[in-house]
Formats: structure tokens, C-alpha cells, sequence
């Protein structure tokens, strides 16, 4: 992109454009078409529409960043995709994990859960095969994240409203069960690792986890109709809750644990996405077949961009 178009940008949405490294790409998963949209996040350009697997619903990138893994949660599958040839390479069958839904990448592994099976899997792309699984013995674990050096991973089990912690325990995992809100979904660790939080589904509020203590320390009425995920801001400052059934995100203050602010999206809020610089975040407006970007300094929406039907799942793949 030249810089007069940037400029240009920039006279359009009345804001710099975002902080990344040119050759950055939004990966934007549409479930309703079953596929993934490569974007340039810079001019909002779609430059690449790849078949998935049916149902896809969360994404993450290989370590080395060549991969797109997207879980396909009705075909009981995953779908690698090569992100520079735009092509699926590989289709892998689950036939004994069903639902895979959330995924992230820890260590090399591309980690998911299997919702269907109380489950937990991870799949090397090395060597394109199950490395290994275990079971969760919680219904509808459904989220996964984990602590940066890996050691640590969190789960949300919506059906047992229950967080799961699983710690590194020598060969194994050491597992240990918090009970909270009515629907834990959305999850996310603090930046300084200290904190969980979980947004429950089923009663607005949210729990906030102690990671060390294991138990919830705080709980916030945060009044959402229906969340769907909660991400926080790389400085740690917001937590950001998409409100599926409200159409609205809402901002927490993670200090005062106060709302900030409740901003209007449309309808179907639901995926967000922090990329790893920069200073926007991207929220899936999954019934209005869009995303959105938002300054996270001035809480507002600078940039909209088409998708595909039913956009939800996103991830970043930085510029190689």
C-alpha cells in the first residue's frame, strides 16, 4: 500500500491506521459458509476466500505462522490451511472427537477441545496427527486458553458451569475445578497472568479467578444479556465482552471492575480478536456478516470490513 492511499485512509476514518507490520493478515472465519477469509487489515481487502470444513468456529495459526488451524464443529474435523498458497492442505477427521470447538496453539500444538466428548485434544501439524487427549470429565468444555509459558491451561465448561485449571504435573496434568456463574464462555488470563476471567452465559455477570488461589475473588454484574467472549486488551487495561444477544460490546474497567462503556455494534456480536500490536481490536459482527475494528484508546469503531456469512472465529498471522 502506497502511502498515499494510507493517508487517504487515514482522511476516511479520521484516524491513523492501525500499528501492525505490513503483510499482516486477518484470518476471519464465516461458519455459515464454511470458510476462511484472508484479509489485509490495512485497506479492509479480502484477498483470499478458502474452504473449510462444515461449521467452523475458532482458528489459530501454526507456530511458525504458515498454518491456519480451524476447528469445524458439525464435520468433526479440522482444517489446515496454508495461509501464503490459500488452499486447505489437510482435512483431519475426528471420528472419535466430536465438536471440536476451541482452539489455541501451545508449544507447537495446536489445542482444542471436544465439547461432545468432555474432551481435550492436541493435534501436531508436523506431524499431522492426534498427539494426544484426555478428558475433562465436564460437560460442553467448550473454550481453551493458556498462560504464555504454556505450562498452564484454562478451559470453560459451559454445561457444568465450571473453569477448569490444568497444570503441568511432570508427564501429565494436574486438573482442578472452580465452580462459578450460570454458562461460562468466554475466558480469557490477564496480561500479568494473576487473573481468569470468565463471562457465564446463562446470568450476565462474570467471575473473577485468582489463578494461585484457585477461587473466584470477585464476581461483576456485568449485565449482559447473552455473552459470548471476553478478551483483554494487551495492556491489561479493558476487559471486552461481546454481547451476542444485546449487539453491544461491553468495556470493563479490569481495575475498578466497573463498565466503561457499552458500545453498540449491530446484531450478533460475537468473536474478538487482539492482535498481538497495535492499537485496535476486532470484533466478528456475526448477523451483519462484518467486522469491526475499534481504537482501544478512544473506544470507538474506525473500520469496517466485509465479510462472509457468519463470521466469528478470528486470528492473526503476522507478516513473514
Amino acid at each position: 500500500m502506497t502511502r498515499v492511499v494510507v493517508a487517504l485512509l487515514v482522511l476516511l476514518t479520521g484516524a491513523a491506521p492501525p500499528a501492525q507490520s505490513p503483510g499482516s493478515r486477518l484470518l476471519v472465519l464465516n461458519k455459515t459458509d464454511a470458510t476462511l477469509s484472508i484479509i489485509d487489515p490495512l485497506s479492509g481487502t479480502t484477498t483470499a476466500v478458502v474452504p473449510t470444513g462444515p461449521d467452523p468456529h475458532e482458528v489459530t495459526t501454526s507456530a511458525d505462522g504458515r498454518l491456519a488451524i480451524a476447528t469445524s464443529y458439525s464435520g468433526n474435523a479440522l482444517s489446515v490451511v496454508d495461509i501464503a498458497a490459500r488452499r486447505e492442505t489437510q482435512r483431519v477427521a475426528l471420528p472419535d472427537l466430536r465438536q471440536p470447538h476451541g482452539i489455541e496453539t501451545v508449544g507447537g500444538i495446536a489445542v482444542f477441545t471436544a465439547e461432545g466428548n468432555r474432551a481435550l485434544a492436541g493435534y501436531d501439524p508436523a506431524a499431522n496427527r492426534i498427539a494426544w487427549r484426555m478428558a475433562t470429565e465436564q460437560d460442553g468444555t467448550h473454550m481453551v486458553t493458556a498462560s504464555r509459558d504454556g505450562r498452564t491451561l484454562f478451559l470453560s465448561n459451559l454445561g457444568s458451569n465450571t473453569i477448569t485449571i490444568l497444570e503441568r504435573d511432570g508427564e501429565g496434568w494436574r486438573r482442578t475445578h472452580i465452580p462459578v456463574g450460570s454458562g461460562p464462555e468466554g475466558l480469557d488470563l490477564s496480561p500479568d497472568g494473576r487473573e481468569l476471567w470468565t463471562a457465564h452465559s446463562g446470568d450476565g455477570d462474570v467471575s473473577v479467578i485468582d489463578v494461585g488461589a484457585k477461587k473466584v475473588v470477585h464476581r461483576i454484574n456485568a449485565k449482559t444479556k447473552r455473552s459470548n467472549r471476553l478478551k483483554f486488551t494487551r495492556d491489561g487495561r479493558y476487559a471486552l465482552i461481546s454481547d451476542l444477544d444485546a449487539g453491544e460490546l461491553v468495556v470493563v474497567d479490569a481495575k475498578t471492575r466497573a463498565i466503561a462503556r457499552r458500545l453498540r455494534l449491530g446484531s450478533m456480536p460475537e468473536g474478538i480478536l487482539i492482535p498481538p500490536a497495535g492499537d485496535r481490536v476486532y470484533v466478528a459482527v456475526t448477523g451483519e456478516n462484518r467486522v469491526v475494528a475499534i481504537d482501544v484508546n478512544t473506544l470507538t469503531i474506525v473500520q469496517t470490513i466485509q465479510t462472509g456469512r457468519g463470521p466469528d472465529g478470528m486470528a492473526w498471522a503476522a507478516a513473514r
